[in-house]
């Protein structure tokens, strides 16, 4: 018999041919030099050009991460060096880790406002997710040993220095090439940095239950809470060990993934809660797409009372929005009802008792 061919070699070349990014020194210095308008800078012309000459340096021989140490032991190549920001992100979240495991310590939770408005900038005026979030956290904090942690998302656009990068989707050229923590940033050569994230995957990893409010925008989540999202993939079969792949070196990485990867769920068996709220539409399908993007990650729903999606002011003038959420009482007190069924759920996890949270709560509205 004539013997079976032999398996094709998978094809694991990376695809390249989009067109650079690079600047010119003079595009580049314009760039740089741009962010120094205030009147304040002009006596320190000659500074900002030998800054700007410096800067123009790190681009050039793009210095992403200039502070490394060899990566030691526990890694694929310990020789290999590791940029300093990523080991000190790394340790955080195992500290968090450890927080999160310890059968001593309290239930915590992470509560999530998902808005981009702030009164301390051009809206003039705070959230109503702000104000829900608030209504969860004291409920929660009426109970005792809980801990809880407020992630104000509207900070990217109220306070200096503060941002989360877009996700360069590393993931689609290889899962092994997407970090855990994430490695793209900070990108200094590109002046990439006050990423928020690092400071953001351990709030994640530490926590019991977690719950996330966002308005909708356009029929989608809020753009702060989305930026958190893409950012959150390298939390769902993220590599742990950048050595492996030598940095961003994408054919190692698909040859590793190729040999057999087994996505690790680094968030795995954490409870969640969401509340959506809308004017007009699309709450629906929003509190759909997060609890469905959580469910993807392995993380549990603490119950049907701890998913909303609601109507605030329905068609009425943005102007009363705020009067229209004091007058709901009924959605005030469904969000109530989320926290204590998010804290049920947590409370009966942590006793490795079935999670049949929110079986005595009464609905403020039946129908």
């Amino acid at each position: 018999m004539p013997s079976s061919p032999q398996a094709e070699k998978p094809d694991l070349e990376p695809r390249t041919g989009s067109p650079s990014p690079r600047l010119s020194e003079k595009e580049f210095k314009l760039r740089f030099l741009n962010q120094f308008q205030d009147p304040a800078y002009e006596p320190l012309s000659a500074e900002l050009a030998k800054i700007a000459k410096a800067a123009w340096d790190a681009y050039e021989n793009s210095r992403k991460s200039p502070k490394t140490r060899k990566a030691g032991p526990g890694f694929a190549d310990p020789k290999y060096d590791l940029a300093t920001d990523w080991l000190a992100a790394r340790d955080a979240i195992h500290e968090a880790q450890r927080r999160h495991e310890d059968p001593d310590g309290p239930i915590r939770f992470l509560l999530i406002n998902g808005s981009s408005r702030s009164e301390h900038t051009c809206p003039s005026e705070l959230s109503k997710s702000f104000r829900i979030v608030e209504t969860a956290r004291s409920v929660l904090e009426q109970n005792p040993w809980v801990k809880v942690s407020v992630l104000d998302l509207s900070r990217l656009t109220s306070e200096y220095g503060r941002q989360i990068h877009p996700c360069k989707a590393c993931f689609s050229t290889s899962a092994a090439l997407c970090h855990w923590p994430c490695s793209c940033y900070p990108n200094y050569s590109l002046g990439q940095i006050h990423d928020w994230m690092n400071d953001i995957y351990p709030l994640w990893v530490e926590a019991h239950g977690i719950l996330i409010v966002t308005p909708v925008n356009w029929y989608h989540t809020s753009s702060p809470l989305k930026l958190m999202i893409d950012r959150l993939v390298c939390a769902d079969g993220g590599n742990p060990d950048p050595t492996s792949t030598h940095g961003k070196h994408a054919k190692e990485a698909k040859e590793l993934e190729m040999k057999g990867w087994d996505y690790p769920r680094h968030l795995e068996g954490r409870l969640f809660s969401v509340i959506v709220h809308g004017d007009t539409e699309g709450a629906e399908n929003v509190r759909r797409s997060v609890s469905d993007w959580l469910k993807s990650m392995g993380l549990r729903s603490a119950g049907s009372l701890a998913e909303i999606d609601r109507y605030i002011g329905y068609w009425e003038p943005y102007a009363t929005s705020h009067a229209a959420y004091e007058k709901d009482q009924a959605f005030q007190e469904e969000v109530r009802n989320a926290a204590r069924t998010l804290y049920e759920a947590a409370a009966a996890d942590r006793q490795d008792r079935p999670i049949a949270a929110s079986s005595l709560l009464k609905q403020p509205r039946e129908k």
